[in-house]
């Protein structure tokens, strides 16, 4: 994977938060060699190489012997059920009142996380409404978190206890300019 832009250090912190919390510290430790990471700790507002968090993920899914796949959804559920609950708890809340307003709602939550990182540069989306079903359109820069997205969708399912399905129906890796959702609540 390659460097694009630097990524704020609440990003690595929480790659941390979910290895310390599911597997201790000594495990941690093994992931931190593994990428060849020196730093223990990461300040939540400084930028970080992007290459430091693509290598912890590549470090865990090594060490715990998962797929990549598996590693980065368990960190976009961590991400929403852990991280973005504690420090954007108040965006959060102001995201919807339910799964579908938060979805909706979504191309207009990471305008609202630039007031705190003016100078982040986030994802992209696009939402419609086709048929009973929610299409989310995912724009990024940075190549290879598809998977990360699907864990954020099922994080935030789970943060509002709505039972989902998702499709991918397009997909970066197959040529696509992004990646393109299909999500159904389950009723």
């Amino acid at each position: 994977m390659q460097k694009i832009i630097a990524m704020y250090g609440l990003v690595n912190q929480a790659i941390y938060g979910l290895i310390i919390d599911n597997f201790g510290p000594d495990i941690w430790d093994k992931v931190k060699a593994k990428a060849e990471v020196e730093q223990s700790h990461f300040l939540s507002n400084e930028k970080y190489d992007d290459s430091i968090t693509y290598k912890l993920a590549i470090a865990a899914s090594e060490v715990l012997e998962l797929p990549l796949s598996d590693v980065l959804i368990s960190f976009g559920k961590y991400w929403v059920l852990k991280t973005a609950k504690q420090s954007y708890g108040h965006l959060m809340n102001s995201g919807g009142n339910n799964f579908e307003e938060f979805i909706v709602n979504l191309p207009n939550f990471h305008s609202r996380v630039m007031l705190l990182y003016s100078d982040i540069t986030p994802p992209e989306f696009f939402v419609e409404k086709k048929e009973g079903k929610i299409i989310l359109h995912y724009y990024s820069t940075r190549p290879g978190l598809t998977d990360f997205m699907l864990g954020l969708i099922h994080g935030l399912a789970e943060f509002y206890s709505t039972d989902i399905k998702v499709n991918l129906l397009e997909n970066r890796n197959n040529g696509h300019d992004h990646d393109v959702f299909e999500v159904a609540i389950v009723q």
